[in-house]
């Protein structure tokens, strides 16, 4: 898999020792966002060098082939997921906004006084902060289900507290913390047996398993372009189409109407109607050429690989004195996501002698406070991996988390 880095310029320019600036830098933080390839800058600058008109709105030859562009992009998505069909896609900005656009339009319709909405502990908050203003808007309540602080992973019992009262279970597929991959499909149905419908965020999974939206049932899929190699500033909502025709629209502005008055409107078919003023299509172009990079990197390659590294590192980490990891210690069930602790070392200074060293980690809450709170570790480092890392960058980071200590004071 390491062939693949001659084709980002960030290694590249490390690897061929042609760049002072990332010089011999050990990029561990893809949970957060991942590195771009040639490829996609490419389809960027082609779109705007080549292409560049107002999708969706001309009728001269340049805007119809950025609209070509865009909607092409579009099913590069839902083909990717294995949507039913092209239109169940709609662009957002991120993850983030996509769980806000349910939320705010979904949410608002059917959730009621006395209903209920069901999350886990283990959401970043983007998955809990919108689900929170649906529940003090409409007077429904908000619960959580816990997890196992041994293996990171939801026990069923804890399924039970989807009930007929449920109206949206809000889950991510992986958790940005513990690297857990719950069983969204057999959640799915509990939620349907009893009448709701479930919200998955797919920030973290979409990079490194195969995602197929209809063998999991899911009725939406919230996913985010710069996970998956792609630009900043898009992702996707994938939604069953009945659900999103049934919708009201999140933003009202341009291109999502049908016909106005001075008095009223209405509105554009799905997906249009979710996608308000000018788009973003050089990123979509972008997020579509990402897609396409991962998939002739092959999924299954990529999850193997980020599960040999994962195993690698927590093997190591299990022999270094005073170090803690959060969650479960199998790196097969990590999806290239480790989380650690180091006894009398805050994970913020963990980070700062790292980067000293060159190796880029994360560090803090990572976005999932409810989380840290119920493990009682606020704060936590995090490495995370993807197909582009090698063993040697293991091996170095490792040998250089055993240092952390002694750099810090401590005479063990």
């Amino acid at each position: 898999m390491n062939d693949f880095r001659k084709d980002f310029p960030l290694f590249k320019s490390i690897d061929e020792k042609s760049s002072a600036l990332n010089d011999s830098l050990i990029y561990l933080d893809t949970a957060a966002t991942a590195q771009r390839p040639f490829c996609v800058l490419e389809a960027m600058n082609s779109f705007y060098a080549q292409n560049n008109a107002n999708p969706l709105r001309g009728i001269y030859d340049l805007s119809e082939r950025a609209t070509k562009i865009y909607e092409d992009a579009r099913s590069t998505v839902a083909n990717f997921i294995n949507a039913k069909e092209a239109r169940e896609i709609i662009f957002t900005r991120n993850s983030s906004e996509s769980l806000n656009l349910v939320a705010y339009t979904y949410g608002m319709q059917n959730v009621h006084s006395g209903d209920e909405i069901v999350v886990s502990i283990m959401e970043h908050h983007s998955n809990i902060l919108p689900w929170q203003f649906v529940c003090s808007k409409k007077g429904a309540t908000l619960k959580f289900m816990y997890v196992d602080k041994e293996s990171g992973e939801i026990p069923e019992s804890e399924f039970a507290k989807i009930t007929p009262k449920t109206k949206i279970v809000a889950i991510a597929q992986v958790s940005n913390v513990l690297g857990t991959t719950n069983p969204i499909k057999k959640i799915a149905e509990i939620a349907h047996k009893n009448g709701a419908v479930i919200v998955v965020d797919g920030a973290q999974s979409s990079p490194h398993i195969k995602v197929d939206v209809q063998a999991l049932d899911a009725d939406f899929f919230a996913m985010s372009s710069h996970k998956l190699c792609g630009p900043m500033g898009i992702g996707a909502l994938y939604g069953k189409i009945n659900l999103l025709e049934s919708m009201p629209p999140f933003l009202r502005g341009g291109e999502m109407i049908e016909y106005v008055t001075e008095t009223e409107a209405t509105w554009a078919e799905v997906p249009h109607k979710f996608e308000a003023g000018t788009v973003s299509a050089g990123d979509a172009a972008g997020f579509a050429a990402a897609v396409k990079y991962i998939q002739s990197a092959g999924i299954e390659n990529i999850s193997k690989h980020d599960n040999l590294l994962a195993v690698k590192l927590i093997e190591g980490l299990k022999k270094i004195p005073h170090v803690s990891i959060v969650g479960n210690k199998d790196g097969n069930k990590r999806c290239g996501i480790v989380t650690f602790t180091v006894d009398g070392v805050h994970p913020h200074d963990i980070a700062t002698l790292l980067s000293d060293e060159k190796i880029a980690i994360r560090a803090g809450h990572h976005c999932a406070q409810p989380l840290g709170a119920y493990l009682g570790v606020p704060a936590t480092a995090r490495a995370s991996l993807y197909f582009y890392n090698t063993e040697e960058e293991i091996d170095f980071f490792l040998s250089k988390v055993a240092k952390l200590r002694e750099w810090s004071g401590y005479k063990d």
